[in-house]
């Protein structure tokens, strides 16, 4: 498995054609608490850029963007009950959403976690 990172703060971890999706740790904690999550449906098509999720804290609402184009098997029902997953573990069990990508090579706009790492350092 290979993780990826955008400049919006997202992370996908891919597995062949499959991927999982949430924000880093850096999102979180300028978000602050996290009170809600929106989640995509199972079925629903994302393209890359564009609108996949939403999630609010006690700070703001943002728009969480999908890094590759394909179609959602899964959203994470889990962070309905308690969105605060996605401050305890947000590149692990505070997951948004899961996907069968439709182009490999959208992979290839994306950071590896040492660039990501340097873009948060620069901030």
């Amino acid at each position: 498995m290979t993780v990826y990172y955008t400049k919006e703060h997202e992370w996908i971890r891919v597995d062949g054609d499959n991927a999982t999706v949430g924000i880093t740790d850096f999102a979180q904690g300028q978000l602050g608490d996290i009170v809600f999550v929106e989640v995509p449906a199972a079925g629903t098509q994302v393209k890359k850029g564009g609108d996949a999720a939403v999630v609010e804290s006690v700070k703001a609402a943002s728009d969480i963007y999908a890094p590759v184009s394909g179609q959602v098997v899964e959203g994470n029902a889990a962070l309905e009950a308690d969105p605060s997953l996605v401050n305890s573990d947000p590149e692990g069990e505070g997951w948004f959403f899961k996907i069968t990508l439709s182009d490999n090579h959208e992979l290839s706009d994306l950071m590896s976690a040492d660039d990501y790492k340097s873009f948060c350092e620069s901030l």
